[in-house]
């Protein structure tokens, strides 16, 4: 009898990827951060999820001739950069980072972004994995066969500068801005120069680390919580943050308990807080 091909849900956890490493199509990408704005540090560094591919998102997954930090590669690029990682179209990806839920959600809404819907996120990263005693190596580079993964990007998935501004007025989508209660309310400084502080005019505020603990996301009931506050109903919800990859942990998060139709600003306020004439709160 044909094994029954299971399509992967948006979060895995340590036992179940543990148990499906045999699946000859699963790969385990590996996206830490050296360092990252939120100040976060990580007690695994230099050691990875056995047989894992780095994802180097700071350095290779973005877009190397924008200024600002982050933004979302060509899908020309993605796609050359996926193969040399020998990403097939029929891959079944599991990404983590080294933090427990930080970096890994953005590369799971890259690969939706480009169409690849078979991608999951593991729940509490390398430390669940770690503490649950599963098998771990020193971080190494190995050859691989060219993989034929191929972009299908989907251009509504991200919203630019102008749509925000538009939504100010028009109101069609509720934005969410996952950075710090003090950075969204402009208490402290912005870790990056030349950008002003506080928040796009009548967005909200849910930090990133409201829908985690430990590392890892929140019971759904308790996420389901948080976003029925908001009282949106079948809004249309925007995710940005400092660079676009934290607004994705909540993004995430949203995916696990609401059906809202859900975007990133790709800019958020790396972009957002240079703009001349742009409105701040």
């Amino acid at each position: 009898m044909l094994k029954t091909q299971i399509k992967l849900k948006p979060v895995v956890s340590a036992k179940w990827l543990s148990q499906h490493l045999d699946d000859p199509n699963l790969l385990i990408l590996d996206a830490s951060l050296k360092d990252n704005k939120a100040g976060l540090k990580s007690e695994y560094e230099g050691i990875q999820i056995e047989n894992a591919r780095f994802f180097d998102l700071k350095n290779t997954f973005c877009d190397p001739d924008n200024p600002i930090s982050n933004m979302i590669p060509s899908p020309d690029r993605f796609t050359a950069e996926c193969r040399k990682l020998g990403i097939n179209k029929n891959s079944k990806i599991v990404v983590y980072d080294n933090l427990g839920t930080y970096s890994s959600p953005r590369v799971w809404w890259l690969f939706k972004a480009m169409g690849h819907d078979d991608v999951a996120v593991l729940n509490g990263g390398l430390p669940c994995w770690s503490k649950e005693n599963f098998a771990v190596e020193t971080k190494k580079s190995i050859e691989l066969e060219p993989g034929d993964f191929q972009a299908d990007f989907n251009l509504e998935s991200v919203l630019n500068s102008e749509q925000i501004l538009e939504n100010i007025n028009s109101e069609q989508s509720l934005v969410i801005d996952v950075r710090s209660e003090d950075r969204f309310l402009g208490r402290v400084p912005e870790p990056r120069e030349n950008v002003k502080s506080g928040h796009i005019p009548k967005s909200i505020n849910i930090p990133f680390s409201s829908v985690l603990a430990n590392g890892m996301f929140l019971p759904k009931n308790e996420l389901n919580e948080i976003f029925e506050r908001l009282s949106v109903k079948n809004k249309p919800l925007v995710f940005c943050c400092g660079s676009g990859v934290s607004a994705c942990i909540v993004l995430l998060a949203c995916e696990l308990v609401r059906t809202n139709s859900k975007y990133l600003y790709d800019g958020s306020w790396a972009e957002w807080g240079q703009l001349e004439n742009y409105p701040v709160e």
